[in-house]
């Protein structure tokens, strides 16, 4: 990692700024004389303004030395002629050059004052109205606003581009928001850890038994348990977690939380027996995904008559002859208004679900075909032969211009306009998305819900396919027998090993399963590497972009950080010829393999065909085309879909050479290749053993530890979720 420096200058110019994001390159004349180019989010950046920047250096294959700027402390000019080229740049809309010159003439040093909190003085300037002094008032309160917003941040050694972010959510009053409730950094997805957004507020002299603080933390912790799985959590231990975050005694915890339930920003109910507490949307979700399942469970038409004939057909036209479990998710299909079909690798679910689809047309139903992910989706259309979307897409994600937060175009206000929908992979979805799902369904539409039960759970809130399957309230198939043909494969038969608690045969004559044993970390990622690079595209004829490296963690010699390193060193390596741009601890390089890891709704994509779109998701995977030569953006393919990424939201993405095993949930791979090296119990499972498994198509090879390998198969370990959706569903 590059050593941080700190330059003190004056802005000469600014080359370059993106209003949307403000990513801006800029000449910096530091008190040394020297001329300092200066490339990072610094919104309303002008000539004449005082910076002290706090950053790494960095070489641009074009440009030379840049300081790509961390912290940002500015200024206000204060000289005359600075204060001149400060206003004639722009920075305040309407105030051009002349008007400029003749405030400068007549205030000197009192000009930006005048111009801030006496707009009324400015109407003795020739051609100034009152009108036009409080607009050119208005707009210079507005450039100072997020000014003194970045001057807030920066005292906290907070990034300068979560100003825009927060600009965005809370408007022209964002500072004064955080001066009243600086808690507020930690929430909304901001980035912030309540422990630093603590430290801020104390050091602002909020006292420790602040209201204000207990019910941030409490809204906290619960937005902070989604992210381990948790709907909500029982208010005991609510208050127990709050009172341990906070160091403070318990019952002060509980008066925050009987506050907050007074209010209605969360909502205690009953759920077994639990005193569940819920945030106000997470209990929305949940109690209207139970109701409208209930409708849809209720207003089933029964087609099942014809469903025999409607199988013969269907079987004559894709050349295959059902199994007995088969025909009955078909013949359900027609009879139910909600299906649950769920089995493991080779059991038939892709032939079953083309039988279904068949099935549909032939009853003169339209239907959308839908999954998580984009990889899904795309399988999923290529082995129905129709179009299948995400259910992101499907539901029309956006972004609301105002609160920041994801909303959907279809709702019960604007429903889906068909008869049917087919998701598949479902136990990848979580409450949240499969309760919007539910909304934008018409009632008496079909459902048929698709997935694996034993893979690892959402990594969203919620356990909503094993919940469903659970409940007993809804027709579910098991697809259990393994087909003659898949059994051939040893990928699928070590896969159902595992799943019983079984150790897969580690033995190399199975044709598409190897085992290579590497003791030490360090042989293993060698091996890895070597695997991707020479053995497997020489060897076996797989290139290396057809190669999928998975683990269990993200840390270590055999976790992704490092490994992603190792492998980018190996198949894509430094090239004069090849531009690179760095981001933090991170180096991107064209022709790198990256991977989104948060949903944008705002990105802009264009294919081939010239048709585009917006929004890149959280899982999906990319390959750089092209970084720009003057390193303010790089374009990346998604799939067929080229998106350009400003560098101020790298933050978004990382290396995908390697993923972690939960990243890879979804996707298929002709290669799998996976690090079994000794990490955190709670990743060595048997979950993560078997999803790993199945993420192989063609080639699967374990590298490591024989040992780490059985002891994952045996250990069944489960977080428990906190749920309420299998307790309603059986209490309705």
């Amino acid at each position: 990692m590059n050593e941080r420096t700190t330059v003190d200058g004056t802005v000469r110019s600014v080359i370059f700024h993106n209003a949307e994001n403000g990513y801006t390159v800029l000449k910096l004349n530091t008190l040394d004389g020297e001329s300092v180019t200066v490339v990072g989010c610094i919104p309303g950046a002008a000539p004449g303004e005082g910076m002290s920047v706090t950053g790494a250096w960095e070489t641009h294959p074009q440009h030379g030395e840049q300081l790509r700027a961390e912290e940002v402390e500015r200024h206000l000019p204060e000289d005359p002629a600075e204060i001149y080229s400060f206003l004639s740049s722009g920075v305040c809309k309407g105030l051009g050059p002349t008007t400029a010159k003749r405030m400068v003439e007549k205030f000197g040093e009192e000009t930006l004052s005048v111009l801030e909190q006496s707009p009324e003085r400015l109407t003795v300037l020739r051609g100034m109205t009152k009108k036009k002094a409080r607009e050119l008032s208005e707009a210079f309160r507005q450039t100072m606003g997020l000014r003194r917003l970045m001057a807030f941040l920066s005292r906290y050694e907070l990034p300068p581009i979560l100003a825009t972010r927060l600009r965005e959510r809370y408007g022209n009053s964002a500072l004064s928001i955080l001066t009243e409730n600086p808690w507020l950094l930690s929430m909304d997805d901001n980035g912030v850890s309540f422990t630093l957004t603590d430290r801020i507020a104390m050091s602002m002299g909020f006292p420790p038994d602040s209201e204000q603080r207990v019910q941030a933390a409490i809204v906290y912790n619960l937005n902070y348990q989604e992210k381990n799985g948790h709907v909500f959590l029982p208010d005991g231990k609510l208050v127990d977690t709050t009172a341990r975050l906070l160091n403070c005694p318990p019952e002060l915890a509980a008066r925050g939380l009987e506050t907050l339930l007074a209010q209605g920003v969360l909502v205690r109910e009953t759920v077994g027996n639990a005193e569940a507490c819920y945030l106000r949307r997470m209990w929305e979700a949940e109690t209207s995904a139970q109701i409208r399942l209930e409708a849809l469970l209720s207003a089933a038409p029964d087609k099942s008559r014809q469903a025999d004939r409607v199988l013969d057909e269907v079987e004559q036209s894709l050349h295959v002859t059902y199994a007995e479990h088969q025909r009955e998710a078909v013949r359900l299909a027609a009879k139910v208004g909600v299906l649950i079909l769920t089995g493991g690798p080779g059991t038939g679910k892709t032939t079953t679900v083309r039988g279904i689809v068949s099935l549909f047309r032939r009853m003169g139903l339209d239907m959308e075909l839908s999954a998580p992910t984009g990889r899904a989706a795309q399988r999923l259309g290529e082995v129905t032969g129709m179009e299948a979307r995400t259910v992101h897409r499907l539901l029309g994600m956006t972004r609301d211009e105002e609160t920041g937060q994801t909303v959907f175009t279809k709702s019960e206000k604007d429903p889906l306009q068909t008869d049917a929908v087919i998701v598949d992979e479902m136990s990848m979805v979580d409450l949240p998305l499969f309760s919007a799902l539910l909304r934008a369904l018409r009632p008496g539409t079909r459902l048929v819900l698709v997935g694996d039960a034993d893979q690892l759970p959402s990594v969203g809130p919620g356990n909503v396919f094993s919940d469903l399957i659970r409940s007993g309230r809804i027709q579910t198939v098991f697809l259990r027998e393994v087909f003659r043909q898949a059994e051939q494969s040893a990928i699928i038969r070590n896969a159902h090993a595992v799943n019983t608690g079984q150790a897969p045969r580690l033995q190399n004559d199975q044709g598409d399963f190897f085992f290579l044993r590497r003791f030490a970390p360090e042989q293993a990622a060698a091996t890895i590497v070597e695997l991707c690079r020479t053995r497997l595209p020489d060897n076996m004829g797989i290139p290396s972009e057809q190669i999928q490296v998975l683990t269990p963690t993200r840390k270590g010699v055999c976790g992704t950080v490092e490994l992603n390193r190792r492998l980018q060193e190996a198949l894509n390596p430094k090239d004069p010829g090849k531009r690179e741009l760095r981001w933090g601890d991170t180096l991107f390089r064209e022709g790198d393999k990256v991977m989104q890891t948060r949903n944008n709704y705002d990105v802009v994509w264009v294919k081939p065909d010239n048709s585009a779109g917006t929004g890149i998701f959280n899982g999906d995977v990319g390959k750089i085309l092209e970084i720009d030569p003057s390193g303010q953006s790089m374009l990346i393919d998604f799939d067929g879909r080229a998106a350009p990424f400003s560098p101020e939201m790298l933050n978004e993405l990382e290396l995908a050479y390697a993923i972690t095993v939960h990243k890879a949930q979804g996707s298929e791979y002709r290669a799998a290749v996976l690090a079994a090296v000794p990490a955190a119990r709670s990743l060595m499972t048997r979950g993560v053993l078997y999803t790993a498994l199945t993420r192989a198509r063609e080639l699967l090879i374990l590298v490591g530890d024989p040992y780490a390998v059985g002891e994952m198969a045996a250990n069944n370990w489960q977080q428990r979720r906190y749920s309420g959706l299998y307790w309603r569903l059986n209490h309705a």
